[in-house]
């Protein structure tokens, strides 16, 4: 029985997990779970799967929940809290899927541990790639990536080295505008963005996907993950999201992992690595999808992308700063205080303000980090 702790278990791919957990009860045991603020999710789950430790967002509802859940069990809260239920049980395996960059010190602090990572965090890696994948290597910990995209590129490559790849190719379902121009995403709504075509993911990650910046922090995730050139990545509109992405070797073969959408498939081959179990997801029928189409993408429509290329290439602290003024951005959106294409104006903004530094140690990315954030919430709609 493999002991696993998730970070961010009342989310999209924290709720997916468990439900791995359930239909292979004999394989997993649950050591800890971190949430946020949905207390009365975590209580139901602890009951549910009687992890040694469970984490919140802060202490209040540290409180709130202590005499509602299993007895026995610790409560912590905050960030120390998700450094406890990543480093501080029995688990394996942690899985990283909390949203944003505050996955970063509980990800390093498993790391340190020797804990292997079920990577759901892109985050992570585009804010502190460098140092994560570092210390990932002198401790001997493995970084599974549980991104559709990554894990198919990490089921594709199989072990090949490192000079028999050509280029790796991440697909793009486009989101919830991808058959608009540029033209009609004046006045979009919240409501129109959240509709995603394909993927049943969270709000925050669903507006990423619309415009693209999502797939901008894939294509930087990919860079650290398989220690390539951004000019051996590229990215494919691919609207059914059936091949989740494709490796190109040098004697031109392509291999591609398949499969319908449905992100309980790389949840739990992360969490199997490197066996393969039956799934609760349904299987893909070629003949039933019919056919599958490919566009070139289109850097001038999906502007986000580009930018994460450039600080991608630039990098340093500018995939930080990508990072941080998307998520405000992002927030700001879903909040009604900006339009749509407001994102990618406050990200242009905070990049062009932007002095790179080198190799950043982690001090200076959460200083970057904080400075951006707060450029981003200052930022006005031209008008």
């Amino acid at each position: 029985m493999k002991k696993i702790a998730i970070l961010g278990s009342t989310g999209s791919i924290g709720t997916q997990t468990l439900d791995v957990v359930r239909a292979h009860p004999e394989a997993f045991q649950v050591e800890g779970i971190a949430a946020g603020t949905n207390v009365d999710l975590v209580v139901q789950q602890a009951n549910e799967f009687q992890p040694r430790i469970v984490s919140v967002a802060n202490k209040e509802l540290a409180e709130q929940i202590r005499h509602q859940l299993p007895a026995g069990t610790q409560v912590h809260y905050g960030e120390q809290g998700l450094i406890e239920v990543a480093a501080g049980t029995e688990a394996h395996t942690v899985v990283t899927a909390v949203m944003g960059s505050m996955g970063l010190p509980s990800t390093l602090a498993a790391i340190e541990a020797g804990k292997t990572i079920g990577l759901a965090n892109k985050e992570t890696l585009v804010t502190a790639g460098h140092l994560v994948t570092e210390r990932a290597r002198q401790k001997g910990v493995q970084l599974l990536p549980i991104d559709s995209e990554h894990s198919a590129l990490f089921q594709s490559l199989n072990g090949e080295p490192r000079e028999r790849i050509a280029q790796l190719t991440l697909t793009a379902s486009g989101g919830s505008f991808r058959d608009r121009t540029r033209a009609e995403l004046h006045g979009v709504t919240v409501a129109d963005a959240l509709k995603h075509p394909n993927w049943s993911m969270g709000a925050k990650i669903t507006i990423d996907s619309a415009s693209m910046a999502n797939k901008g922090l894939e294509v930087i995730e990919a860079h650290w993950l398989f220690d390539m050139p951004y000019d051996q990545i590229s990215v494919v509109l691919h609207p059914e999201s059936i091949i989740h992405s494709f490796v190109e070797f040098v004697d031109t073969s392509i291999i591609a992992q398949l499969g319908n959408p449905d992100m309980r498939v790389p949840i739990q081959y992360a969490l199997t690595y490197p066996d393969r179990q039956t799934s609760p997801s349904s299987r893909l029928s070629l003949a039933q999808v019919g056919q599958l189409n490919f566009r070139e993408m289109d850097y001038e429509r999906f502007p986000c992308l580009r930018m994460a290329f450039e600080a991608g290439r630039l990098g340093g602290t500018a995939p930080t700063v990508f990072n941080a003024a998307n998520e405000v951005a992002v927030a700001r959106f879903l909040k009604g205080e900006i339009a749509f294409l407001t994102i990618e104006d406050i990200i242009a903004d905070a990049l062009e303000h932007h002095q790179t530094t080198a190799n950043p140690e982690l001090e200076v990315i959460q200083s970057v980090d904080q400075e951006t954030r707060a450029q981003a919430m200052a930022f006005s709609e031209r008008t």
